[in-house]
This record gives structure tokens, sequence and C-alpha cells, in this order.
């Protein structure tokens, strides 16, 4: 009996080993897929996004990129030396920013006197803010088709509550805002903020 009792056990312990090693793989996958989820929504709503910029456009009045959205595309941002183009949102809360750059409230409108800010997250649609140079040309298409260049001039890095919107009109500048350091995994209170001038 006992050696019949022996096999058995290891066939056991094997298959328990086995199982252990299979949910332990789930676990890795499932943990891999929740931090996926971000970078691949911001993908797919950029694809919308540009569907409805263009729609926009046309029509010359916002269209919302998918019926129960809460926000519609106000602009196109593009900086042609790193190759980026993205679509603009005109809501400044935090679940617009999950699908792209979004206009904030308390800046000024495009294309109007004052300064207008664009934030995004830094792991996603404002990434390439770490590459932008001074010198570096930021495009800006409203949705009325008029564009906007800007050339960057300055960046720094500041607290959230110690970046404030000048209100001086006659400033003209556009302000883009992401969360540094760019590869924390944490949120913080620091903001990375890239200052760019009209060119005229």
């Amino acid at each position: 009996m006992r050696a019949l009792a022996s096999p058995m056990g290891r066939v056991s312990r094997r298959g328990l080993f086995m199982l252990l090693l299979a949910a332990l793989c789930v676990a890795g996958l499932a943990r891999i897929a929740t931090g996926a989820i971000v970078p691949v929504k911001a993908v797919a709503a950029q694809i919308l996004l540009e569907r409805a910029f263009e729609r926009s456009v046309a029509r010359h009045q916002p269209q919302k990129p998918w019926a129960w959205a809460d926000m519609a595309p106000v602009a196109r941002i593009r900086v042609p030396r790193l190759g980026v183009d993205r679509i603009v949102l005109d809501s400044g809360s935090g679940q617009a920013m999950a699908f792209g750059p979004t206009l904030l409230p308390g800046g000024a409108m495009l294309g109007q006197p004052g300064v207008t800010v664009i934030a995004a997250h830094r792991d996603t649609h404002f990434r390439f803010l770490r590459n932008v140079r001074l010198g570096d040309i930021i495009e800006v298409e409203g949705t009325d088709g008029h564009n906007h260049r800007y050339r960057v001039e300055a960046s720094e890095v500041v607290r959230w509550d110690r970046f404030a919107i000048p209100r001086n009109l006659a400033v003209n500048e556009l302000a883009l805002s992401t969360c540094y350091p760019f590869d924390a995994v944490r949120h913080g209170p620091l903001r990375y903020v890239v200052h760019a001038a009209p060119i005229a």
C-alpha cells in the first residue's frame, strides 16, 4: 500500500504546483492588463476624437466623439519636430483627460488674449513634453479652421498650487502642463509646464 501511495502523492503535489503556477500567471497577466488599460484607452480615444475633430471643422461646431461623451474636440495640437499630433478636448475634467489633452477653463480660449492652458497626463498624451526643446514650434488648429503657431521659450517645474494663470490680457501665451516627474508612479504636487509664445 505504501508503494502505491507514494506515486499518487507525487502526482497530487505536482498537480498542486502546476495549479499554483497557473494561478500566478493569470494574476500577473491581469496586473499587466490593468496597467495597459489607460494607454490603450488613450490610443483608441484619439482615433475617435480625430474623426470628431474633422466633423467639428466641417460643421464649424463641436461634435461629440461618441454619443454619451460629455466633451468634444476643440483643437488639434502638433509638434512637427517630434511628430506629435493630438486632439484637444474642451473639458478640463479628470475624466476627459483620460481620453486626451484638455483645454483648462481657467485660461484663455484658443486665439484669445491671455494664457491658453492645455493639460494632459505625463504617461500618455503629454509624455512627449520631456523631449520638447527651446525653439520648438507648436501648431494649434482650432475647430474654426484657424491655425496658431507658437515657439517654445521656457519650461519650468512648479507645485500645482503655485501655478497661477496671469490675468493680464496683454500676455499672450500657450502653456502645456503635465505631472512631474515623468517616470513617477504616484501622483505628486509637481507640474512640468512648457511656455510658448505666439509667432506673429
